[in-house]
């Protein structure tokens, strides 16, 4: 069975963890990935997930594809250099990272996307397109192994583009 990360932070957007991660349950393997393990990070609402292992404690080359939800935790998620340090290491190895709403800050940090047609929420489009990524206003975009969406309306979208990328590996 394949085996995905699913990365939460404190102030994570609700359905954009909450949805992928028990879609992908369905099929996959799924951990839940913070910076610490078994700890519970906040929602934007404040609603609690706890985390089932630290980014510090696993291997890239036990994963088959990490998806990045978005709300305002890709900014903790881009502080922690084995979280970076783990999503750059699938990204180099073409298993799919998935990335919604602000989660490109997550790709800034992490991947190189120089070049790359890439979506996320317009208000972090400047972001993108300064770290070289040809931003477009789509549901969801796929180049390469990065899988893209603006926000939670394209989940549907985003998270079958994703699970089809995870299919071909």
């Amino acid at each position: 069975m394949k085996k995905i990360a699913v990365l939460v932070e404190n102030l994570f957007n609700e359905k954009e963890l909450i949805y992928p991660y028990y879609r992908l349950l369905e099929d996959y393997d799924v951990d839940l990935v913070g910076s610490e393990k078994e700890t519970a990070y906040k929602s934007e609402n404040g609603v609690s997930i706890e985390s089932d292992l630290a980014a510090s404690d696993i291997n890239p080359d036990d994963y088959d594809g990490v998806f990045i939800p978005g709300g305002y935790s890709p900014d903790y998620m881009r502080r922690n250099k084995a979280t970076v340090d783990f999503v750059r290491a699938l990204f180099e190895k073409g298993k799919p990272v998935g990335a919604i709403c602000h989660a490109g800050w997550m790709l800034a940090e992490a991947c190189d996307i120089r070049g790359k047609k890439l979506t996320s929420v317009a208000s972090i489009r400047t972001d993108m397109e300064n770290a070289g990524a040809n931003w477009v206003d789509e549901e969801v975009v796929v180049d390469g192994n990065i899988i893209t969406g603006r926000g939670p309306k394209d989940l549907p979208a985003v998270i079958k583009a994703f699970v089809a990328e995870l299919e071909k590996n």
